[in-house]
């Protein structure tokens, strides 16, 4: 109860309009996720989270969302069609490059999701329903927390304990950002430890990746999950699954690709869908 006072403290609670099924959602603003000794106030400052949660609903679903923008910009928000649909949404602020360089952001998202493990329960959530989902960067950050341990295993969690990992145009090889920091060009490809594809294993939690058109996706990124998801199934990994949304581009395809998303995680979770979920595109399956 202590950890829920404190959190209120730090942000105002916001009450959210009842969705169907009489289900009413609050949202706490700026919840430190990095904090306590040997962390700068600058860096607990930086390291914030909103949680908006179905309040009269226990052991819910918790999706928590990264923000994209090539690991240099962006911010948290919480994508409208996540909102009244029986889950939480965890959204999170990560340290940014160039005021720090790999893999700090990775360390902030894995940061970030050890939080909602070990705190999601005094807000009534389940920590064995959490799902991570986020577009191009935060793509990519779920990759690389849900397929290399090491990452959450710095904070005594089991990556294998996430439900899901359901990036939308995620980068699979090492991110472009993280090379440019080691003065390589966005169009010199590099797998190494700082690519997802270099993790590939068969005891991953699911996996379902969504992208734009193969044909105007940015920089063959299509191509790089389609590698990810052949190298998943070679690696023995039976639940890996790849949507490819026709028409649609890097930015474009974020709306529909979150449709998408609500599919796989109703069919990884063995829930329905509320009736005001949208429903998929035809043609985008």
């Amino acid at each position: 109860m202590l950890i829920v006072l404190i959190a209120a403290l730090l942000g105002p609670v916001l009450p959210m309009e009842a969705a169907a099924g009489e289900i009413s959602y609050r949202t706490v603003e700026n919840i430190p996720y990095r904090e306590g000794a040997g962390v700068s106030p600058e860096t607990t400052k930086s390291c914030v989270l909103d949680l908006y949660y179905p309040e009269n609903v226990k052991d819910y679903a918790t999706v928590i969302w990264f923000h994209g923008g090539g690991l240099t910009e962006g911010k948290k928000s919480i994508p409208e069609k996540l909102r009244n649909q029986g889950f939480a949404v965890a959204s999170v602020n990560y340290r940014l490059s160039p005021a720090v360089k790999s893999p700090v952001y990775v360390e902030d998202a894995a940061a970030a999701i050890a939080w909602i493990f070990k705190n999601i329960g005094h807000y009534g959530g389940s920590d064995r329903r959490i799902y991570l989902t986020g577009h191009s960067a935060g793509g990519y950050l779920v990759l690389m927390v849900g397929l290399d341990k090491h990452y959450l295993a710095a904070h005594g969690i089991d990556a294998n304990r996430i439900a899901g990992l359901l990036p939308l145009s995620g980068q699979c090889i090492t991110h472009f950002t993280v090379r440019k920091e080691r003065g390589i060009s966005d169009k010199q490809p590099i797998v190494d430890d700082m690519a997802p594809l270099y993790h590939v294993r068969a005891d991953a939690p699911p996996l379902a990746l969504i992208t734009g058109d193969r044909e105007q996706e940015l920089l063959g990124r299509y191509e790089e999950n389609a590698y990810l998801r052949r190298m998943m199934i070679i690696a023995g990994h039976r639940r890996t699954t790849l949507d490819e949304i026709p028409g649609k581009d890097h930015g474009g395809m974020v709306d529909p690709g979150l449709d998408l998303f609500l599919r796989h995680f109703h069919e990884m979770d063995g829930t329905n869908a509320p009736a005001t979920s949208s429903p998929v595109p035809a043609g985008q399956r």
